[in-house]
């Protein structure tokens, strides 16, 4: 059976509205394609972030890493292992000072291995995460997708690259826009949010 990752880097929990697409979105391409999701809730359990323990382990053999090294690679592995065996990608979070939240940033310093999700060449680096879809739920209180503001969004380019970098060429993108622009406009925001979730599922 086909499987869906969904990884919700949200930091606010149950108020989230990327949260709210992204799993929106997630039900409705189970729903037409019938593949299980598999969820990870970055709020709710956070990664570690990567430190000197991770950084030194990863250029040891296995059978020289202390306790501590062999723990923090262990956690990267788990990561990386839920990565490749899914199908689907959906990563969500809310805009923080232009960027995502650092909860999905320590997920992606795990998820992004040399020898792993991605290698070195000859020819330059190259993605070994092949043949999956990905999507990226990003809200925000702004409008960053074209504008005056087009300039400060780092987070949808800065995901692209990411992914493009370990393989996955195949993204589109859900903005759930101008939340902070008053009711009418929160709302006008998640309505056209979820038709976009809904017709990006009936196109999977």
């Amino acid at each position: 059976m086909s499987s869906i990752l969904l990884v919700r880097g949200s930091t606010r929990g149950d108020d989230s509205i990327s949260s709210k697409i992204a799993v929106e979105l997630a039900e409705n391409l189970k729903a037409a394609t019938g593949a299980a999701i598999v969820e990870r809730d970055l709020a709710q359990n956070p990664l570690p972030h990567i430190g000197a323990d991770f950084s030194s382990a990863i250029r040891l053999p296995a059978e020289q890493r202390s306790a501590e090294q062999s723990e923090a690679i262990a956690i990267s592995d788990a990561v990386v292992d839920e990565l490749l065996a899914a199908d689907t990608l959906i990563l969500s979070s809310g805009f923080v000072n232009f960027g995502i939240s650092s909860i999905l940033k320590s997920w992606i310093d795990h998820a992004a291995r040399a020898g792993r999700t991605f290698r070195y060449t000859e020819n330059g680096p190259e993605g070994l995460v092949k043949g999956k879809k990905a999507y990226i739920v990003l809200a925000s209180g702004g409008v960053y997708s074209s504008g005056p503001a087009a300039s400060l969004d780092f987070a949808e380019p800065y995901l692209r690259s990411v992914l493009h970098f370990i393989g996955i060429t195949d993204v589109e993108t859900i903005r759930i826009e101008g939340v902070a622009f008053g009711p009418d406009a929160a709302e006008n925001a998640v309505n056209g949010a979820l038709a976009r979730a809904r017709d990006l599922a009936r196109a999977a």
